[in-house]
């Protein structure tokens, strides 16, 4: 890849590391080859070594790491807008789930579609995503609920990394719902199905991560814990869908193996708090679901930041609860609805949503980093959190190429 230097910018670096500031370097220039940041720092003391390097201006703007999106549900088949008029008419999302809809509509519509058209629809979000600026993608299973459907969205999700110019992770999400074939008997379709299916993706080479989901109206904690079990077998990092509609434990038990990421976490509590704080897991805020599903319970943010707790942001793009691709709206919403600040909310959604993914190469613009980048035409970080609808994106960077 090309040497090159990039001038005229103010740079957010996001590398402060008691998180209070956006380490913004005025009158920046950054220096990169083979797809790394080799210097950074104020162009009046660019180093002799990068100084006859090609150079690009960007007449001032702001640049940024490259948005990191580290939970979406973005393979999968059909659409449940219906159900959403269902909502809107007065069903929960409980009672929607429960009559056969919800996770199971789409679950029906994904097992129906080819690998082709549920790579076709996925791009369709995913370039939305890029539009935002967005350098990483966390992609989950969890619509299949049986082994050839998991895998083949697993599949597709790898392809997206393959036709586009985005890095793709995935997490095998086979504790997603109950499916049909298998109401009644949640545990034998963790021994039938979810085991055998993780197994045969890790295999495969298919699978970064492992969620469930631990909830009511999906699984128990005793029930996440045979699946995590396996995971720490096969060496793969685990995350979590805890606490969304109740208070299962969920977070506590993530926390107890380590895990990358606690997510959604409305009903945490201030013992799920200090687990995540001390265990270092990442609370993902989801307020896409949050908005959609018109809940009332906020996520505890005060006990979160008492307790040291690190905060990402995400889409959790999905049909059903979050069918929203943009992460700069995200951000509003996380301040706006959540009393998050315009600087956690860039946090949440580079360094901190790296960090929700396991990743430590990206997220940060330091030497050594990955130059993924986002340049935007704004004056100040907190305008990408403190505009709705409006995307100022000019341009995005990826692995050095412009």
């Amino acid at each position: 890849m090309q040497e090159q230097l990039l001038t005229n910018l103010r740079i957010a670096t996001m590398a402060d590391t008691n998180s209070a500031s956006y380490g913004l370097v005025e009158n920046a220039a950054v220096a990169i080859s083979g797809g790394k940041v080799m210097w950074i720092g104020a162009e009046a003391e660019i180093p002799a070594a990068h100084a006859r390097l090609p150079r690009t201006s960007f007449d001032g703007r702001l640049l940024t790491p490259g948005l990191i999106d580290c939970h979406t549900h973005i393979v999968f088949g059909g659409n449940r807008a219906a159900e959403f008029e269902m909502r809107l008419n007065g069903a929960t999302y409980e009672e929607v789930a429960r009559a056969g809809g919800g996770i199971i509509s789409t679950v029906k519509a994904t097992r129906g579609a080819s690998e082709a058209e549920l790579l076709a629809n996925a791009l369709t979000r995913v370039d939305a995503m890029l539009a935002e600026g967005v350098s990483v993608i966390e992609v989950k299973s969890g619509y299949g609920l049986d082994t050839e459907t998991e895998l083949r969205m697993l599949s597709v999700a790898r392809a997206i990394g393959k036709v586009r110019r985005v890095r793709i992770l995935t997490s095998f999400l086979g504790p997603h719902a109950i499916p049909p074939e298998y109401q009644g008997r949640a545990d034998n379709y963790i021994d039938d199905v979810c085991i055998p299916a993780l197994r045969k993706a890790h295999a495969e080479g298919l699978v970064d991560a492992v969620d469930g989901f631990c909830e009511g109206i999906a699984f128990s904690p005793a029930q996440i814990t045979r699946v995590f079990d396996v995971a720490k077998q096969l060496g793969l990092p685990v995350k979590l869908h805890a606490e969304q509609l109740s208070n299962l434990g969920g977070a506590k038990l993530a926390a107890s193996y380590g895990a990358l990421s606690a997510d959604h976490i409305e009903y945490l509590d201030e013992e799920g708090a200090v687990a995540l704080g001390n265990s270092g897991t990442v609370a993902v805020i989801l307020p896409g679901a949050f908005y959609t599903l018109r809940e009332k319970q906020v996520p505890p943010i005060a006990a979160l930041r008492r307790h040291g707790v690190a905060m990402a942001l995400a889409t959790d793009c999905n049909p059903g609860s979050s069918p929203m691709t943009s992460l700069l709206l995200t951000m509003n919403m996380g301040c706006t609805l959540f009393r998050m600040t315009p600087l956690e909310a860039l946090r949440g959604v580079t360094v901190n949503a790296a960090r929700a993914l396991g990743l430590r190469d990206c997220g940060t613009i330091a030497v050594g980093q990955r130059a993924d980048f986002a340049i935007w035409n704004v004056e100040h970080p907190a305008e990408l959190a403190y505009r709705i609808g409006f995307n100022p994106l000019h341009q995005r960077i990826f692995g050095g190429t412009l």
